[in-house]
């Protein structure tokens, strides 16, 4: 039996045009779409959005995602994950970001089930330093390079070293992160990844 490959979106309102309420109401129609289609995960990842407005935004994902299976988790804004009663949090592997534990320190104390919390990990040291925090999932990358309007951006870090961060990482699933495309998903899962994670993956206009 094949497994399930693990589905992660990333919102980035910039992508739609329009005003700022038009982006807003497009990124909940996105969120919509994406739960009909099966996404397991949607991360809210617009850091730039005041507190009360992005609660806002995450109370209305909620309410958009209710029916669905497709859980909300909130970009390293843990008090608005809580306050808004997310699924979970994603946090980078940046030193001065709160531990996983605490996250669910945070969901205990508010009485609310344990949280889906997601990590950004960009090389082999950060995911060693972080696989025996309860995790629910390890993002890693980009694994391919990424550019924007034909310039580069990013470098990839490859197939091989996403298979060594998810030896590494065993038994937190990783979610293969950057560049990711339908042609080469398939060498992603060879690799070891569990599922895949992105924002122009699944960018849905």
């Amino acid at each position: 039996m094949t497994s399930k490959v693990m589905r992660y979106a990333i919102t980035d309102r910039s992508l739609f045009p329009g005003d700022e309420p038009q982006r807003r109401s497009a990124l909940v129609r996105q969120a919509a779409l994406l739960s009909a289609e099966g996404v397991d995960l949607l991360q809210l990842r617009e850091k730039d959005l005041p507190a009360a407005t992005l609660a806002s935004l995450a109370l209305t994902l909620l309410q958009t995602l209710r029916s669905s299976g497709t859980k909300l988790i909130i970009n390293t804004r843990a008090d608005i994950a809580v306050a808004t009663c997310a699924h979970g949090v994603h946090l980078t592997s940046s030193l001065d970001e709160l531990p996983p534990r605490q996250i669910h320190d945070l969901y205990a104390q508010a009485n609310l089930p344990a949280p889906i919390v997601t990590l950004s990990c960009h090389t082999l040291q950060d995911v060693v330093r972080h696989r025996l925090e309860p995790l629910s999932a390890i993002l890693f990358g980009p694994v391919f390079e990424k550019s924007v309007s034909g310039e580069y951006r990013t470098e990839g870090t490859g197939l091989a070293l996403l298979q060594q961060a998810c030896a590494a990482a065993a038994p937190i699933p990783v979610l293969a992160l950057g560049g990711i495309t339908p042609d080469n998903l398939p060498t992603c899962l060879q690799a070891g990844a569990s599922g895949i994670a992105g924002i122009r993956l699944f960018q849905r206009h």
